[in-house]
């Protein structure tokens, strides 16, 4: 097993082709929402709180059966080619003043009309700047685009796709490498390596977003840990937006240290900050607060989700979650649990890595655990009003030596689950089954809550029953979330060749027909 792994995306191809409360008034950064313009998705996460809830869109109930294809766009040359066979597109895109803005997983970047699709320019990564692992992605700001290589991070003027700075010593060695969308907000690019070797782990940083220059880091695993260090595969890191509070504030969602059963039972160990949701100072880097999720994790559990920032009876308040399967709601002043929910699938193992940290473990080989490496929640999150939005994979994972690390998965059914939480109690209002892996995040527009299938499938399911109302089929498999401006779901569609999923990787927008 090679580091890259820890991106979520790079096991999605292994595992399936083995496989075959009452209401309180809430706020959810209005400030933030009202800033952002009608028709237009512009953070990657649709705003600065990452509540993936859509403004402006004209999408609803009633007439969301009328979206037809409006148009698409093809991944042409060397840019069509699979990277490491996990694909093309993985990014969201973000769509500014009628621009719709994506990065490919060979680190590419295309500019495209939001009405007609027509390429208005590219910037094609040279020889140099290395193509992977993924998700990827681009922020805009103020007329500048910001994305990364995997080893380098760069500007680009929005208009003409020129580049304006290229920063390629962020990175020592043993980093890990940059995989991540970027958030950029109050002159900084916020941004993180993923699985770095230890010591050191994976690394946060920020920087100056007018000149590249970095501004300061925080490592994701500050001790060396036996266990973990001698597999030398790599540990923590991020590779999902990360959560920009009006507190000056940053949060983090981090990954897992990757080690075996064996290392966590012989030489078990926190692990900080693995599994964790990270809060830092913007301006400085310096920590705040943590909150892990698992100790001694052993299964890939990340906490990799983009925090989601809210407000409770007048208490802000971060929700966190990941591949544990298991949402938090965290005070966002201090960290502190509010409360955890499961969601998808459980079968008992929730606390074998607590049990191991403790001494307390009786686990035997062989075993099969659910949530599975693939997840729990491999995509981000959402949140509406009162509801947060879950996605979920379901696939089992088993371990049948104590050498492995993540196990591998059982049984050939791809399924998942689409959930509300009630943001105040975290209890479930309605779950929905659906027959593949939802990996499309939840995303919101107005009465809807849309996902889509790795199989190449994008649904919208009703807000308030959660009964699917709308189905449509992809010319592709997608591992990549959705954006929706105004009348139009645009879709990246380039997941590796999967089912009936076999077309060209392409960018695909659809849109509402007159009724």
């Amino acid at each position: 097993m090679k580091a890259r792994l820890a991106s979520p995306w790079t096991r999605i191809l292994t595992v399936v082709l083995a496989l075959g409360l009452c209401s309180v008034p809430i706020s959810t950064n209005a400030a933030v929402a009202a800033n952002n313009a009608s028709g237009s998705w512009p953070f990657s996460n649709a705003d600065l709180a990452n509540t993936r809830d859509t403004v402006g869109s004209t999408i609803t109930q009633a007439n969301v059966s009328t979206l037809k294809k409006a148009w698409s766009f093809t991944l042409a040359g060397k840019a069509k080619k699979s990277v490491g066979g996990y694909g093309t597109l993985a990014a969201t895109p973000i769509v500014v003043n009628g621009v719709v803005y994506i990065q490919d997983l060979h680190s590419n970047v295309y500019a495209l009309s939001l009405a007609t699709g027509k390429l208005e320019w590219s910037y094609v990564v040279n020889k140099k700047e290395k193509s992977g692992p993924g998700p990827n992605g681009v922020a805009i700001v103020d007329g500048m685009v910001y994305g990364a290589t995997p080893t380098a991070v760069f500007a680009l003027n929005a208009a003409t796709g020129h580049k304006v700075w290229f920063n390629d010593k962020l990175l020592g060695k043993g980093q890990g490498t940059f995989g991540i969308q970027p958030q950029v907000a109050n002159g900084r690019v916020y941004l993180a390596s993923q699985c770095g070797h230890l010591p050191g782990g994976g690394v946060l940083l920020a920087l100056n977003a007018a000149t590249g220059s970095l501004l300061w880091t925080f490592k994701t695993v500050p001790k060396k840990d036996k266990g973990v260090e001698k597999l030398g595969l790599g540990a923590g890191g991020a590779w999902e937006t990360p959560l920009v509070s009006t507190d000056g504030s940053v949060t983090f969602g981090i990954g897992n240290p990757y080690q075996s059963v064996a290392s966590a039972l012989t030489d078990p160990s926190t692990l900080l900050y693995t599994d964790s949701d990270v809060n830092v100072d913007a301006a400085t880097g310096k920590l705040r607060w943590y909150y892990q999720g698992v100790t001694d994790d052993f299964k890939d559990y990340d906490m990799q989700t983009s925090p989601i920032s809210a407000n409770v009876r007048g208490v802000p308040v971060v929700i966190g979650g990941g591949k544990m399967g298991i949402v938090y709601e965290m005070n966002a002043a201090t960290g502190k649990l509010i409360w955890r929910t499961p969601v998808g699938k459980h079968n008992g193992h929730d606390d074998d890595s607590l049990q191991a940290l403790e001494g307390k473990s009786h686990l035997k080989v062989p075993f099969t655990y659910s949530p599975g490496a693939l997840g729990g929640i491999l995509t981000n999150m959402a949140l509406a009003g009162n509801t947060i939005y879950v996605v979920t994979c379901n696939v089992a994972f088993s371990f049948t030596k104590t050498d492995q690390v993540d196990g591998s998965n059982v049984g050939k059914k791809l399924s998942g689950d689409v959930e509300a939480l009630n943001l105040v109690t975290g209890k479930v209002e309605w779950t929905t089954k659906v027959n593949g892996l939802p990996l499309g995040a939840a995303t919101i527009s107005n009465n809807l809550v849309f996902t889509t299938l790795f199989q190449g499938e994008l649904l919208a399911l009703n807000r308030s029953t959660g009964a699917i109302v709308f189905q449509q089929r992809l010319p592709r498999s997608t591992n990549s979330a959705i954006a929706i401006a105004g009348d139009k779901v645009i879709v990246p569609a380039g997941g590796p060749k999967y089912g009936k999923g076999k077309g060209s990787s392409q960018v695909v927008a659809y849109t509402l027909s007159p009724t």
